[in-house]
């Protein structure tokens, strides 16, 4: 395979893909090359007759693989952001020959051999403390995908992952399949009753996008879906729309995941037990922050209660104003975001209409990198001349306050048919210094967030709202997680954290948005320039409570659904949907607020295992980030420079190098309080003392 662009040396700038040249054909013939050149290179390292030392042994390992590592980089976006049928048939058909390859790897006996010999007097071989960390890592990553099994358990495992690979990989493609495959057609005016303007222009943007003449389109992307059961006086339209978002994955024939997410299950209870443990959410939690079952419960049932409270209390003041409009008081999930937008309205003076002119994306794009670089001293550079895998990516170089180069920055910020929804950070290549053969190399990262706004029309600028703001902020955070990295091992760069700690650089980075300076600065309006009114940012911080008893139920429900899906020790969850309803209505979940993820399109679960018996990590981190912006509250200065480096050092740089909650304390002085996300959220006051 000379011919193929992939194993040719990759010779774009920062070590870009050959993203003109890569075809779908060229991966899976690369992908073998690479998986084979990476199995030689470890069994270098196993079958090596010198005895084992941290160079040879743990140093190599961390090397070992780059060619395979930026190739499954380049794959694993493009599938994820600019996907195709022909790219999708070869996920299906590499998905379970991935998987066998991470287990030969990881269940190669004479390298864990080594390691484990290693990690066994760990203490007496004088390492450094990323070393030690490290070595420690590496004797987890072994232990937990099989390694020290024996041979019939071994194997059986093995095919257990394999065939969660397929089906994971086929989960994914099905809630594509289902948001791609719907489009509500709106065609008259009264179809697009209660539209505002900038509603009107998006959705007719996507109608454009799509081919379709006199028409305005609402998509499966959240950017569409929530605006339009937001201001849409069409209830009849808003309950069809709500009702093809809430069932993605729910509806018989090819796209149907009922039955995939059900195997999934029963496999990860299989994993579990292979492991020596009850259930896989024992599993999958031995390896937090959290530690249990009973840690996550306990965090969750914290804000559970008084969210529940004020979710009630939010409730009856929507019946009121629809009484008030001799409208029926009864509110329904696709009625809910239509109503407390009104009641939005009267208590604040404040809409989504008015507030979005102030949001360009272009705008809040400069405001996250302007607080990058005052915290950090970073400079983003756009180089317009660097073309990637789709015209609406933006590219920039970003360089430290030496001017020393810090690594590439891609920015995909709109939905479209071949990127799935959501929004991430991902990475192309992860810091390191361990490069070249002898790790004596330094290796600069190559980061991109995706996000899926709404874009708008030509000629015109896409306006953000608040939280699409907000998310953008966010998905930055991590960015700037893995742009900061600076370890020497690839195993411990950026975001390989533990997944109770990696939201806090995302979340803790989302408090400068509402930083008034930060707004007088940047939110300044699209048409005039002028800066957003400062009684506009009263209004906004005003409200920044409101809905947060809806918004904390869906999200908490959520989170709880997923721990007792993944809790299951005796027989794993044949019928998620029923099981779904009947966890919903055990806990109480409140009538008309929803999840934010139903179990049959709940990616974060089901599109892969980061996620699995795990989505509590956003409230777990938010406990973190509240708390750890009090140190630049209590220092009188968002920009405090002996916080910030604090904050550089010991969070956003250090990557997995230093355990977590020392991590933590060494930024803050002491341990975290839960205090500090329960004001943040505006539950304090219903939480008992």
């Amino acid at each position: 395979m000379t011919d193929n662009p992939l194993l040719q040396p990759w010779t774009g700038e920062f070590g870009l893909p050959p993203f003109a040249l890569a075809r779908a054909e060229h991966f899976a013939p690369a992908f073998r090359s690479a998986m084979q050149a990476h199995l030689e290179e470890i069994g270098a390292i196993g079958d090596s007759t010198e005895p084992p030392t941290f160079d040879n042994t743990v140093a190599a390992l961390d090397r070992a693989g780059r060619p395979f590592d930026r190739i499954s980089g380049l794959f694993y976006n493009l599938t994820s952001s600019e996907t195709s049928p022909a790219l999708q048939a070869v996920e299906r058909e590499m998905a379970p020959l991935l998987a066998a390859h991470d287990s030969r790897v990881y269940m190669h006996r004479a390298l864990f051999e080594r390691i484990d010999a290693l990690h066994g007097k760990r203490r007496e071989l004088g390492l450094s403390d990323e070393q030690l960390r490290v070595l420690e890592r590496y004797h987890i990553d072994f232990v937990r995908s099989g390694a020290r099994m024996n041979g019939p358990a071994q194997q059986r495992y093995a095919e257990v992952m394999q065939r969660l690979a397929d089906l994971t990989t086929q989960f994914g493609q099905n809630v594509l399949a289902d948001e791609s495959g719907f489009q509500l057609l709106l065609k008259t005016e009264a179809d697009l009753a209660g539209l505002p303007d900038f509603v009107r222009a998006t959705a007719r943007q996507a109608a454009s996008e799509r081919g379709i003449a006199g028409a305005a389109v609402i998509t499966l992307s959240r950017s569409h879906i929530v605006p339009f059961l937001t201001f849409s006086e069409r209830r009849d339209l808003r309950e069809q729309a709500w009702r093809a978002w809430t069932t993605r994955g729910e509806h018989a024939g090819a796209s149907d995941n009922r039955g995939v997410a059900a195997e999934i299950l029963a496999l990860r209870l299989e994993q579990a037990r292979l492991h020596g443990y009850a259930s896989y959410a024992d599993y999958a939690l031995a390896d937090t922050m959290a530690g249990t079952q009973e840690a996550v419960t306990s965090l969750l049932m914290q804000v559970w209660k008084p969210a529940t409270t004020r979710a009630a209390s939010e409730r009856a003041a929507l019946e009121a104003l629809a009484l008030s409009r001799g409208e029926s008081a009864t509110i329904e999930p696709w009625d809910w975001r239509f109503y407390a937008e009104k009641v939005r309205q009267v208590r604040f003076d404040l809409d989504e209409a008015t507030i979005k002119p102030y949001f360009p994306l272009e705008r809040i794009t400069e405001a996250a990198f302007d607080c990058a670089s005052r915290l950090f001293g970073l400079s983003f550079a756009a180089r317009p001349d660097i073309a990637v895998y789709h015209p609406d990516v933006r590219v920039y170089e970003v360089r430290g306050g030496k001017g020393e180069a810090i690594g590439l920055f891609l920015h995909d910020n709109f939905a479209r048919p071949t990127k799935r929804s959501g929004a991430w950070m991902s990475s192309y290549r992860v810091q390191s210094k361990n490069g070249g053969s002898r790790g004596d190399a330094s290796v600069l990262p190559i980061i991109v967030n995706n996000n899926n706004f709404a874009k708008g029309a030509p000629g015109e600028p896409t306006l953000l709202s608040f939280d699409d703001a907000r998310t953008l902020f966010h998905e930055f955070g991590h960015g700037l997680h893995g742009l900061l990295s600076n370890v020497t091992y690839e195993r411990l760069s950026g975001t390989n954290v533990l997944r109770d700690f990696v939201e806090l650089p995302s979340q803790l980075f989302e408090h400068w948005l509402e930083e008034p300076e930060v707004l007088k600065r940047h939110a300044r309006h699209h048409l005039s320039g002028e800066p957003i009114p400062d009684a506009l940012i009263e209004k906004l911080h005003a409200a920044r409570h409101f809905n947060q008893g809806y918004e904390t139920v869906r999200y908490t429900a959520s989170a709880l659904v997923d721990m007792a899906a993944h809790a299951r020790a005796d027989v794993a969850v044949a019928d998620v949907v029923a099981f779904e309803r009947a966890e919903l209505e055990r806990i109480g979940l409140p009538a008309g607020v929803g999840l934010n993820h139903r179990l049959t399109h709940f990616q974060h679960l089901f599109s892969g295992s980061g996620y699995a018996a795990g989505y509590y990590v956003y409230l777990w981190a938010e406990v973190l980030d509240a708390d750890g912006f009090e140190a630049f509250v209590e220092a009188g200065n968002p920009f405090d420079a002996a916080v910030a480096k604090r904050l550089f050092r010991f969070i956003y740089s250090s990557g997995n190098s230093i355990e977590p909650g020392a991590a933590y304390r060494a930024f803050r002085g002491r341990a975290p309080t839960p205090q500090p996300m329960l004001k943040q959220r505006g539950l304090v006051e219903e939480v008992a003392v």
